[in-house]
């Protein structure tokens, strides 16, 4: 779920539109309030020892930051399996903050994840016949943050077209064969779909015919944004909002077959992949750790400092249980965009895949901050 926040390649010159009103720009500074540690609704019922690995992944990175290199530090003279020592560092080390939406209102999105596990195989065949894609020779990344420092977050994705640089193929040109992409396989799949959903999560594992085991991480993106199939299928009257689920989705394409193709290609985003040797440990994210399966979250880094701890409070998938824990900001994701907005990672698997795709809740973030740290140091 790694993918960073996108920016198509610009098309062609329009003729200029009515004037729309500017939304605010989301800054770490406009979207972190300071409340209080009684805010956290749950804070102290939840065992936040559970967190404590999940962190320490976080400072492996975040103690090279002046601003976080104090609190990690600190940390190593905590023993993890005592819950109240636990909870008092970080009440001590650190100050929540609410994440609040431009309206100033706290309420937003909370959906799931996951590390899906696939069959394949490193040679096509009958069977195996969905390639998994490592990124193509002519796909540009431009990187315009040293020029304009408010873009740092974004990236421009393109290929270059005589001498000018136009957007990369969509799913439908890649799937059509307008892009050649021969020798860029790094394995075939046996199920469409299963691939599709595995694009769309960033990161998955495929057991291979031979008994081998590899992960496939997020390495790029063709620039276009996602566009919710499931949605689509709503609005189309083809499934009602409570059966657009990941599940719902796989269902339909099992009755229809032969629509598919023209389905998944409305999404015009596609994700390239590298391969990493399975391990124990969950998929890579943003942040460059494993993930932490029900410890890590995807976040829009805009609002949400990478690798700060963030405490939810939000339900079970499907029900009104509250689901109040600490949690890790490590992963991004093209979907993850705006400040209240965030994706529960669940883990790998078929159970961690049938939470994650019924989750869609609403809830509320808090980050923890070290004592003293700057707000306006936002990217």
């Amino acid at each position: 779920m790694q993918a960073p926040l996108e920016c198509p390649a610009p098309a062609a010159e329009k003729p200029p539109a009515a004037e729309k009103p500017v939304a605010p720009a989301i800054t770490w500074a406009t979207s972190l309030i300071p409340v209080g540690w009684d805010a956290l609704a749950g804070w102290t019922q939840d065992r936040v020892g559970e967190a404590w690995d999940a962190f320490q992944r976080s400072c492996a990175v975040l103690r090279a930051q002046p601003a976080w290199r104090a609190a990690c530090e600190t940390s190593a003279a905590v023993d993890p399996a005592d819950e109240a020592a636990v909870r008092a560092f970080f009440e001590s080390a650190f100050a929540p903050h609410a994440v609040v939406n431009p309206d100033a209102t706290r309420e937003g999105t909370i959906t799931g994840y996951y590390e899906p596990v696939l069959r394949g195989s490193r040679t096509p065949g009958p069977i195996n016949r969905f390639p998994a894609y490592a990124v193509p020779d002519d796909l540009l990344v431009v990187d315009l943050s040293e020029l304009y420092p408010e873009l740092k977050p974004m990236r421009l994705r393109g290929r270059v077209d005589g001498r000018r640089v136009v957007p990369y193929y969509s799913r439908g040109d890649l799937e059509t064969g307008k892009a050649d992409l021969s020798g860029r396989e790094i394995l075939w799949t046996d199920d469409a779909v299963e691939l599709f959903f595995l694009q769309i999560q960033g990161s998955g594992q495929v057991v291979l015919d031979s008994g081998e085991t590899v992960r496939l991480a997020y390495a790029e993106q063709n620039g276009h944004p996602y566009r919710s199939v499931g949605r689509l299928l709503v609005e189309r009257g083809e499934l009602t909002l409570d059966q657009a689920s990941m599940q719902g989705i796989k269902a339909w394409a099992a009755r229809n077959p032969e629509r598919l193709s023209e389905l998944l290609n409305q999404n015009g985003s596609f994700v390239f992949f590298r391969e990493l040797p399975a391990s124990d440990g969950g998929p890579p994210g943003a942040l460059g750790v494993g993930l932490t399966a029900g410890r890590s979250l995807a976040v829009d880094p805009r609002a949400i400092p990478l690798g700060a701890p963030v405490f939810i409070a939000t339900t079970w998938p499907n029900s009104e249980v509250p689901l109040q824990r600490l949690m890790l900001a490590q992963d991004t994701g093209g979907a993850i965009k705006g400040a209240v907005r965030a994706d529960f990672y669940w883990g790998s698997g078929d159970e961690a895949g049938l939470q994650a795709g019924r989750m869609r809740q609403k809830g509320e973030l808090f980050v923890l901050l070290p004592q003293g740290f700057a707000l306006n140091g936002a990217p």
